[in-house]
């Protein structure tokens, strides 16, 4: 065998592999005890033909072609065996010539990533600011949420609750047929079909009506272009939402714990400063996990995008399954196909990976590491949180495979720590006490 090895972009080796001319006779001879043993060869008892006799029978393409099949695989691995190439996923393999036998294989290696100076990198998280109209907003829909539908005596408007009786049909079938239909009359709903609430707009008590709502062919939804629909309205009741006034009774209905209006004020002010706060260390997480990566120089193989895209697919395809639908049928509606779909993860892929290998790469520069007790400790804090499905989790996480992802998220989560600390400056503050106090890290 004779094989030549050479580094290609992209963390890849090409191989360019020769047999010799004993080892391409060694595989047919081999190729021709496995084939004589199945196949029947007039005048021959079942393993008995000649090789030649064989060959003319079956063609020299079927012989070669089953010799292939055991050469390749096995001049391949000794081909990277030589080289001493650490091959982290299946080599594509191209022959090239099959007299003499060459082949050409595209081999993935290990990836590589040059980190940049992330010690270096301060970034300050947002300040997080409660503003009196946030907290407005939030008392509105608290007397949204408290507020009661009475009976109004004139036409429909937008923002009631309308009770009617309704039918509908489209190419003479029955696509709405409800007496005593809660509807809420909001401009732009699109239920039953957009422009159904506009028409209601107007109408009166007892009164009945009859309308067409069309769609030109050329409509943004294609489940309505080109489309009809009659419908026949009877409204039955008009009512208006009214608001509850904002007193110290209300703040008891929302909240038995609370006594007052400023007491309400603010709890829901304690309750966006927290969000905001966890908003704002999520974008800053973002933020540096995004600084370290762009200070980083990797290289990776193709191969572990189209894994990446894979498991995208995957949870795509869950998705749609949770909703009773089919991933051929959401293609069919949308004109897609799945090499579109695939292309369309491909950017979020490419970003995983290289967040993935430096996260990786940073864990190992710092020495990071994940302990069985830590495991344990968190699985512990699951099954606790699950309450009744405690057990099942903890089943669940007996298996080799969950405790390994559970390893994988704690040690990245400790890794993006880490980082956050340098870009904020308390690793630095933390090195300086230590230092002071006369110990290491």
């Amino acid at each position: 065998m004779k094989a030549k090895a050479e580094r290609m972009e992209h963390s890849q080796v090409v191989l360019e592999v020769e047999a010799e001319p004993e080892e391409t006779e060694h595989a047919l001879e081999e190729a021709y005890r496995h084939l004589v043993k199945r196949a029947s060869v007039p005048g021959f008892r079942k393993g008995k033909a000649p090789r030649a006799m064989l060959e003319r029978y079956i063609g020299t393409e079927a012989l070669m072609d089953e010799a292939l099949d055991h050469l390749v695989p096995q001049l391949l691995r000794q081909a990277i065996d030589e080289h001493d190439i650490e091959a982290i996923a299946r080599p594509e393999v191209e022959i090239t010539e099959t007299d003499p036998v060459r082949f050409k294989a595209i081999i993935p290696v290990r990836p590589t990533v040059e980190l940049g100076d992330y010690r270096a990198l301060s970034i300050d998280p947002e300040p997080v600011e409660v503003s009196d109209e946030e907290i407005e907003r939030v008392i509105e829909q608290l007397r949204n949420q408290h507020a009661v539908w009475e009976p109004v005596e004139r036409a429909v408007a937008f923002g009631d609750l309308v009770i009617i009786d309704a039918r509908g049909s489209l190419d003479g079938e029955s696509v709405l047929d409800r007496e005593d239909l809660q509807y809420n009359v909001v401009e732009g709903l699109p239920v039953p079909v957009p422009g159904f609430a506009e028409k209601i707009v107007g109408l009166e008590r007892g009164q009945e009506s009859e309308f067409a709502i069309s769609f030109p062919d050329d409509h943004e939804v294609s489940e309505l272009a080109g489309k009809e629909y009659t419908f026949s309205v009877r409204v039955k009741e008009i009512k208006e939402k009214r608001l509850p006034e904002l007193d110290d009774e209300l703040v008891k209905g929302i909240d038995e714990e609370l006594d007052t209006v400023e007491a309400l004020r603010a709890r829901i002010a304690d309750n966006l400063k927290a969000i905001a706060e966890e908003r704002a260390q999520r974008s800053h997480r973002e933020k540096v996990i995004e600084a370290t990566v762009e200070g980083a120089q990797v290289e990776y193989p193709p191969v572990l995008v189209e894994g990446e895209i894979d498991a995208l697919m995957s949870e795509y395809e869950r998705g749609f399954k949770e909703r009773r639908i089919s991933l051929e049928e959401y293609l069919r509606a949308s004109t897609k196909t799945m090499e579109e779909i695939r292309e369309e993860f491909r950017p979020i892929a490419e970003r995983r990976v290289e967040q993935s290998l430096v996260m990786d790469s940073v864990a190992q520069e710092e020495g990071i590491e994940v302990s069985d007790a830590e495991i344990e400790d968190e699985i512990e804090r699951s099954v606790q949180d699950a309450g009744e499905d405690g057990q099942e989790l903890k089943r669940l996480f007996s298996a080799p495979q969950a405790r390994r992802a559970l390893g994988e998220a704690i040690l990245r989560q400790k890794t993006i720590m880490k980082l956050v600390e340098y870009a904020s400056g308390d690793e630095q503050e933390h090195r300086q006490r230590r230092e002071e106090d006369g110990t290491t890290a």
